[in-house]
């Protein structure tokens, strides 16, 4: 059974990102896979800073997360856009989690896993102009990164009450991206 890791750069309350990852992941979950869906607000850490990695080590948050991307083959990710770019909590995480703690191998959270990507924002693209970055720098960490992606514009209006998108088609195409996600890595 593959498992996968389903997780967003937003630590807001209702997240919109949140909700969209959360969608892809009943998708891989109706494929078989065994899906574990964390938010990143679970997981405080520090801004990275080499000087604080040396004087006290990996924080608690950081290591746990780091853990559960090395557990898991897959990765569903979404993330909202700033500035044209993925959030800076984002890529935090991925900066901690890069990071090589005794003999493991280089990038041992990243390298051979596979991820699909998607972005919801209130904006007309969507946060589609934040995941050309995201697409570049997981390709980078040795992920293979699915080329099918989404992004769901005018996110503000988007989701039912319930977390669902209104948009039928859409949710149908977020659910076909985790399923995508689980038979690749099967």
């Amino acid at each position: 059974m593959p498992k996968i890791l389903a997780f967003s750069g937003s630590a807001r309350k209702e997240s919109y990102n949140q909700k969209l990852v959360q969608i892809a992941a009943q998708g891989a979950q109706q494929s078989g896979a065994e899906v574990t869906i964390v938010n990143l607000a679970d997981y405080p850490m520090p801004i990275f800073n080499q000087d604080l990695e040396i004087a006290e080590g990996m924080p608690q948050h950081a290591r746990a997360f780091k853990e559960l991307l090395i557990e898991h083959e897959g990765f569903l990710i979404a993330s909202p856009e700033y500035n044209s770019a993925f959030s800076p909590l984002l890529k935090n995480a991925i900066d901690w989690a890069s990071r090589r703690e005794g003999e493991e191998s280089p990038l041992l959270a990243f390298r051979g896993k596979v991820a699909v990507i998607m972005a919801a924002s209130p904006g007309a693209l969507g946060g589609l102009r934040g995941l050309v970055f995201l697409r570049m720098l997981l390709a980078n960490l040795g992920i293979i990164v699915l080329p099918d992606q989404l992004t769901v514009a005018n996110a503000d209006k988007a989701f039912h009450t319930d977390g669902y998108l209104l948009d039928e088609d859409k949710q149908a195409a977020v659910l076909k991206l985790g399923m995508s996600l689980a038979r690749h890595v099967q």
